[in-house]
């Protein structure tokens, strides 16, 4: 008998910081249960001796228990499985296929796959079904991904802090790399490849060209080494100027064959170290960094420029669609359609436009943005932000899944039935080159994301970039089971609490379409307020307009027109308050304060019940989390408790403090019997956080 012990080391699965049983549980093992290092005598059999289905049977061998049914790990070129070949075909490089089937007389479980890749997705798939409360003699999986590329954008930077990070340093020990492999990027790698993501880009997007210099080429390497066993390419952000700063060049100007020929040159530097690199993400002319247009080029001549650098080692760049003027704009959530959609169609065929699910950004509501659907003939890769700039930082319960989903399931209006997903999974155009990114909410925290309900958000960020179809109720209830267990009790309060949460969080700082209400440059907290910044955009008053008659910013024909935008019959309903939805009334109109809502309340009335509403959600989930002490672990339930408990007491502040700036400038009352709050406009405005976690550097 094999030490199979010995061989799970020498692959490099490291489990060495997942806690065992007679620990406390801090977190650290994630979704990914049981947390044993143990290994189970179960009979398996695979097809080859690649690292990837070696790293398929160990976490078959630590989960399944002992006197299960005979498994199979096997691409489809196996001899052994050359009967059910037809049953993997159209199942893609990554798809994968689960069931019991008769091999040599005998009934085993299959995982197959076309790929490694596809078994090691399939071995995940099972543990997922299993741990949800599925049953071995029943599994019948079979699915492939809708999206190719499924890739964590990291904010990370180089001295280790990370931009809008909530969770502790950069998981990336730069300093120590390539010598020294933190066994926690393996773990971190496992994490993905259990829910599906396939991509890493290591860097922030407001790069240092340092990042491109031989030293840190070989660093991101060391990473690429150990993630390629579990399907993970690594990926950088560049900074646009670096042939000027690296090379000595007097211009970045993309249509200087000398600019090119650099790109060329270090593109080649890179695939010699890391022969599967994935290629580059960059953010060009936007919040300061530089790009094409600094020449009077176009992101499309800078983004060509760049895929032809990548193009013979099969690499691809991901531009992103996130810019704003320097100067006053009409509105800065026309500006990425307006740069974008005359360049549809002159994107190279290894380029996508990363768009952000909303037009201004990452807001805890907006619109999904008018891109989507509007550049039929460019592949568009969407942006979510796993982490929660604008929702609470890491400590505020806010579940994603539905922000998520909102977006993805929202009508273009372009084509019949057609829908953001439609868009991003290339089923709408027929794009072979697909995305979804998401910027990461990963640190150092012994729990990865600062708190476990933040690990959901990362779990369905994976699930719905394999699948934009699923909802986020399952997806949330997979992951109560896979991380609490499956007492039901358990999954349905966590399910509850969790479905709700987003909207609480829209409701204590932005409801009904209001947006980018937050104090300044940290984003921690209330500014509404906020009116003396450099640029106008960056003003939260730029966003409501609030004034004595009204509040909202009108985007109809009468004010910016952003709704010209979005297609035809999208544009008409939302050019007219009686047909825009409520959650978003406030980001198409500037209506009166006493505009008649469909509860019957006014604006006002209606503006202070989901201030109240969002408030009161977060202590009803601290009632419903207290009924779960029993079954929940003592470390776990007791951080949850207390975070639980900043949430109420952060929800009140927002709520008061909105109340009071919206009753300064309309001069009105609250409805009878609702609390005022606990203090003045000017407590509010007076406090302070300058060592705000996140910042940037």
């Amino acid at each position: 008998m094999r030490n199979w012990r010995a061989l799970v080391s020498a692959i490099g699965l490291s489990l060495a910081g997942l806690p065992t049983h007679a620990m406390a549980d801090d977190g650290y093992a994630l979704w990914l249960r049981p947390s044993t290092q143990s290994v189970r005598q179960v009979n398996i059999s695979r097809s080859g001796d690649s690292p990837t289905l070696m790293l398929a049977e160990g976490e078959l061998r630590r989960s399944l228990p002992a006197g299960t049914m005979p498994v199979m790990l096997a691409t489809a070129t196996a001899p052994a499985i050359a009967g059910f070949r037809r049953d993997v075909d159209g199942l893609g490089d990554e798809g994968y296929l689960v069931r019991a089937v008769t091999l040599n007389g005998r009934r085993t479980l299959l995982i197959a796959g076309n790929s490694d890749r596809g078994v090691l997705y399939g071995t995940f798939a099972l543990l997922r079904e299993l741990a949800t409360g599925g049953r071995m003699d029943a599994i019948s999986l079979r699915s492939a991904p809708k999206v190719k590329l499924r890739v964590l954008n990291h904010w990370d930077n180089l001295d280790g802090s990370i931009e809008r990070g909530y969770a502790g340093q950069s998981l990336w020990d730069w300093w120590t790399l390539p010598d020294f492999r933190d066994p926690r990027y393996t773990d971190y790698a496992r994490a993905n490849a259990s829910i599906g993501i396939n991509g890493t880009v290591l860097n922030n997007v407001n790069a240092k060209a340092d990042s491109l210099t031989a030293p840190y080429i070989a660093k991101a390497a060391a990473l690429a080494d150990l993630f390629r066993p579990w399907g993970i390419k690594v990926y950088l952000s560049v900074r646009f100027s670096a042939p000027i700063e690296l090379g000595g060049l007097k211009t970045a100007d993309p249509r200087d064959p000398a600019v090119a020929a650099w790109w060329k040159a270090k593109a080649d530097e890179i695939y010699r170290a890391i022969p599967d690199f994935g290629g580059f993400l960059v953010k060009a002319n936007s919040e300061g960094q530089p790009g094409p247009r600094d020449y009077g080029a176009s992101h499309a001549d800078g983004a060509n420029m760049l895929a032809a650098a990548v193009r013979d080692h099969g690499g691809i760049v991901m531009w992103r669609a996130f810019v704003y003027a320097e100067t006053d704009p009409e509105d800065r959530a026309k500006q990425a359609y307006t740069e974008f959609k005359p360049l549809d169609g002159t994107f190279a065929d290894n380029v996508l436009v990363q768009v952000k699910n909303g037009a201004i950004d990452f807001q805890p509501r907006e619109p999904f943005h008018p891109l989507f659907g509007a550049m039929p003939r460019t592949p568009l890769m969407i942006e979510f932000q796993i982490t929660k700039e604008y929702l609470g930082f890491a400590t505020h319960l806010a579940y994603l899944g539905p922000l998520f989903t909102e977006t993805l399931d929202a009508k273009t209006g372009w084509k019949p039935g057609e829908t953001v997903a439609d868009v991003v999974d290339g089923s709408a155009e027929h794009h072979a080159l697909t995305g979804m990114a998401g910027v990461a909410n990963i640190g150092r925290d012994r729990d990865w994301s600062g708190s476990t309900f933040n690990q959901a958000n990362w779990y369905a960020f994976g699930r719905l970039a394999w699948d934009p179809d699923l909802s986020a109720a399952s997806i949330a209830r997979a992951w109560a089971a896979q991380t609490f267990g499956t007492d039901p009790q358990v999954i349905d309060t966590v399910t509850a609490m969790m479905m709700g949460s987003r909207e609480a969080v829209v409701d204590y700082t932005g409801p009904l379409g209001l947006a980018h209400l937050m104090a300044t440059g940290h984003h921690y907290g209330p500014g509404p307020w906020v009116s003396d910044l450099a640029r106008p955009e960056w003003n939260p008053t730029y966003y409501h307009r609030a004034d004595a008659s009204g509040i909202g910013f009108d985007r109809t024909a009468r004010g910016s027109d952003a709704v010209d935008q979005y297609a035809p019959s999208l544009a008409r309903s939302f050019a007219k308050p009686e047909t825009t939805p409520e959650s978003m009334l406030l980001w198409f109109h500037h209506l009166p304060w006493d505009h008649r809502m469909a509860s019957g309340r006014t604006l006002w009335e209606e503006l202070v019940a989901h201030y109240d509403r969002g408030v009161d959600y977060v202590a009803g989930m601290q009632r419903q989390w207290e009924t779960l002490r029993p079954k929940i672990d003592a470390e776990r339930w007791q951080k949850t408790a207390t975070y639980l408990t900043i949430q109420e007491k952060e929800a009140r502040w927002w709520r008061d403090a909105s109340l009071a700036y919206w009753m300064s400038v309309n001069h009105r009352p609250l409805p009878a019997g609702v609390r005022p709050p606990d203090h003045d406009l000017s407590w509010y405005k007076a406090r302070q956080f300058p060592y705000a976690p996140g910042q940037a550097h």
